[in-house]
């Protein structure tokens, strides 16, 4: 869940950008640059793309990526969407739901939401990374690398020794306006 952590033995740098939304800047400038970004990545692809938002709805840091899933239904985007308010993907759940998607599609484009934690300065950052990303891994999880592409939120600050009270402890507010900016960002990119 931290994205900043620095890379393990033999890992190549990943291809970063990050959008930088605050509620005093509206970012319409980063939202588009990012929206264009994401196009550019699922525009050529053949494989079938899917939306893996992954996250619990009884956590409010943890509630970003089943919003945004059900966000991105709401808006009508014309691709399967895992993980929603009513039918969460989370650490409990993932493994088997990863096993339905591989089975309904052959070799999917995976394109992966997720929240995770930074420091103070960070809160409020969008970033997009290619490649998979580790769900829970601020929790010390073990679960699957999974993702073509993914789409990180920084919701809080990451309290190292207190890692799922910072989750916990995470503004609604913050949640929300990072969920409709991460939305926008997709919908604007079909």
């Amino acid at each position: 869940m931290y994205p900043f952590k620095g890379r393990k033995k033999g890992e190549t740098k990943k291809e970063r950008q990050y959008c930088n939304y605050t509620l005093e800047t509206k970012a319409e400038g980063e939202i588009d640059e990012m929206s264009y970004q994401v196009a550019r990545i699922l525009r050529p692809t053949s494989k079938e793309i899917i939306f893996l938002c992954i996250g619990s709805d009884r956590s409010t840091g943890d509630s970003f990526g089943p919003l945004v899933g059900t966000m991105l239904r709401e808006n009508q985007v014309p691709y399967p969407v895992f993980g929603t308010l009513a039918e969460p993907v989370h650490a409990l759940n993932l493994k088997s739901v990863f096993k339905e998607i591989k089975k309904q599609i052959k070799n999917p484009f995976i394109f992966g939401i997720d929240a995770c934690l930074g420091g103070y300065h960070q809160i409020g950052s969008i970033f997009l990374t290619k490649g998979p990303f580790c769900p829970g891994e601020a929790m010390s999880k073990s679960l699957p690398e999974l993702g073509d592409y993914h789409l990180k939120a920084v919701v809080n600050y990451l309290d190292p020794l207190f890692p799922q009270q910072s989750l916990n402890g995470t503004r609604l507010d913050t949640v929300m306006n990072l969920a409709k900016i991460t939305t926008k960002i997709i919908v604007k990119a079909f």
